[in-house]
């Protein structure tokens, strides 16, 4: 065999990219009662008692605080049905669940 003879195949792994990931932040604000923010969380987010009180305490201490990180879609949608819960029950002075953009799926991952 001649040294043009040889043929090579390319192989390229078509790979769907990896959606955004946004956090899900929870605010302190001096309106909305503890209990409320715990109850939340655990409906909303599906929290355990202990990990409800923990995210509020530390909203608490240090101004705000990561809930949970998911897609665009869920991130939207849990934060906008906890900010409806909190205006059900008249607690709509401040906005208390955000989101916003995690750029890197290993920040995630921790």
């Amino acid at each position: 065999m001649a040294d043009g003879d040889i043929n090579t195949k390319t192989r390229s792994k078509t790979r769907t990219a990896r959606p955004p990931l946004y956090k899900v932040l929870l605010l302190n604000d001096d309106i909305t009662p503890r209990d409320f923010v715990v109850r939340v969380l655990k409906e909303e987010f599906r929290m355990s008692e202990d990990q409800a009180s923990r995210v509020m305490i530390t909203a608490h201490t240090k101004g705000s605080c990561v809930v949970a990180v998911f897609t665009r879609e869920v991130a939207e949608d849990k934060a906008t049905r906890a900010t409806d819960m909190a205006r059900q029950e008249g607690y709509h002075r401040r906005q208390g669940v955000q989101m916003h953009r995690q750029y890197s799926w290993r920040e995630a991952r921790g």
